[in-house]
C-alpha cells in the first residue's frame, strides 16, 4: 500500500493485476485523473476482480473512510481490473458478482465507488478500453468517483 503524502483524505484504489498490461493502463488513467483533480490515493492490489469488493469491504470495516470518522484516510474508492470471457461460464460469475458487490457496497454505505472493472470478450477490446490514449476507462472510473464525492459533499451541507 502506498502512503498519502499530504495527510488529507484521498481515494482508495483497489487494482487486480491479473491482466498486467491492462491493469497498468487502467491505473495510469485513474492516477492521471486523480492528479488532475488534486487528489492523492493509496493503492492496494487484489488477486483478481472478484476479490476487489472484499478489499473495499475490509476498508469499510476498518473505518478507513471519512464517512465513519474524521480521521478516515479515504473519501471514496476506485475498482480497477479486467475480466475477459473465456471458454467457461466463470466469466459471467466474476463479471456479474464483482459489479453487484461494488453496487451493494456503494448503495449500502453511501460510498463513492468508481467501477473500472472491464468486462470484455477479448484482450483487444480490453486494451482499447484501458489505454489512456483511447477510451481511458481507468480515468473514467476515477472521474466517476470524484463526481460522487463532490455530490455527497454537496448533499451533506446544511444550506
Amino acid at each position: 500500500m502506498t502512503a498519502l503524502k499530504s495527510g488529507q483524505p484521498g481515494v482508495l484504489v483497489v487494482l487486480s493485476r491479473y491482466h498486467e498490461e491492462i491493469a497498468s493502463e487502467l491505473l495510469k488513467g485513474a492516477a492521471a485523473s486523480l492528479e488532475a483533480a488534486g487528489m492523492e490515493y493509496d493503492l492496494i492490489e487484489a488477486p483478481g476482480a472478484l476479490e476487489i469488493p472484499p478489499v473495499i469491504a475490509m476498508a469499510i470495516e476498518a473505518k478507513r473512510f471519512t464517512k465513519w470518522t474524521t480521521e478516515g484516510r479515504y473519501r471514496g474508492a476506485i475498482a480497477l481490473g479486467c475480466v475477459i470471457r473465456g471458454e467457461t461460464t466463470h466469466y459471467d460469475i466474476v463479471a456479474g458478482e464483482s459489479a453487484r458487490a461494488l453496487m451493494d457496497l456503494s448503495v449500502r454505505h453511501s460510498l463513492p465507488i468508481g467501477n473500472g472493472i472491464l468486462t470484455v470478450e477479448n484482450e483487444e477490446q480490453a486494451l482499447e478500453r484501458a489505454s489512456v490514449d483511447k477510451l481511458d476507462k481507468g480515468g473514467d472510473a476515477a472521474k466517476a468517483c470524484i463526481a460522487l464525492i463532490k455530490l455527497r459533499n454537496d448533499l451533506s451541507r446544511n444550506d
